[in-house]
């Protein structure tokens, strides 16, 4: 799905981001990686935890693409738009 499907479909909205932002969720991520990494976690927690750490990483991707995801499926399309082969980036045309 292009990024001008999702706009029309409500999934995604136009977002500008800041470095404010993109710091916020750089250090979710190195939280929520090293907290993956503790042995005394159980292993579903620790996958809990690493699966919210790519969220957070695709979170930030789309961001900076210009977009925000919104509404419900918003994880499926956070990791959707990262599979896409290279269209993810850049504004819409």
């Amino acid at each position: 799905m292009t990024w001008t499907q999702l706009l029309v479909n409500n999934e995604v909205q136009r977002h500008k981001t800041s470095k404010k932002e993109l710091d916020k969720l750089r250090a979710v991520i190195g939280r929520d990686l090293a907290d993956a990494s503790l042995a005394g976690a159980s292993a579903d927690r620790r996958f809990a935890t690493a699966y919210n750490a790519a969220l957070q990483g695709a979170k930030m991707a789309i961001a900076c693409a210009g977009y925000r995801v919104v509404g419900a499926g918003h994880h499926r399309i956070s990791f959707d738009v990262q599979a896409r082969d290279g269209e993810s980036s850049g504004p819409v045309q």
